[in-house]
């Protein structure tokens, strides 16, 4: 091996992605309230869906002594009507919930009314209206598409790159 081979090579093998570094630093953490790798936290819009993840937050996992099944979901949730909607929605929560992970993971949930904490407030970048020629140049680029639906769906895409851009 030469001195220059030597040199070329990096401690830690080079750059790494965050969310990678993030999950080790992260799974302590979540581990001591049974939410494993918190992937139940990161992906709840996913699973309960964008309306009851907006009143709603997984807190811990409560499983039987030994077993990494059939555990508690404690849930807090914002306001008493959505507590009363989820007593009814129970059975079809749990159930995308175990789908999620793929096991059954869960028997049942916990609800808890309370606060939750304040949504980031991420500065949503607006989609502007495209200026003639833009509109025109992307009907042009897919002219050769002959499905309308593909093409109504790519063309709605488009709207929303293009006018992303220089914003």
């Amino acid at each position: 091996m030469t001195a220059q081979t030597t040199r070329k090579r990096r401690r830690g093998g080079g750059p790494k992605v965050l969310a990678a570094s993030l999950s080790a630093v992260t799974r302590d953490v979540f581990g001591k309230r049974g939410l494993a790798d918190g992937a139940i936290v990161k992906d709840w819009p996913t699973i309960a869906g964008d309306q009851m993840a907006r009143y709603s937050q997984p807190e811990k996992i409560v499983y039987p002594r030994g077993e990494k099944a059939g555990g508690t979901l404690h849930l807090t949730i914002a306001n008493g009507s959505m507590a009363v909607e989820l007593q009814h929605l129970e059975p079809l929560l749990v159930e995308r919930i175990n789908g999620y992970f793929g096991y059954g993971a869960i028997e049942r949930l916990k609800i808890t009314q309370g606060p939750l904490p304040e949504p980031d407030e991420k500065a949503d970048n607006p989609v502007r209206s495209l200026e003639p020629g833009e509109e025109a140049d992307l009907a042009e680029s897919l002219m050769d598409v002959e499905d309308e639906a593909l093409r109504d769906a790519l063309q709605a895409l488009g709207r929303a790159v293009i006018g992303r851009q220089d914003n």
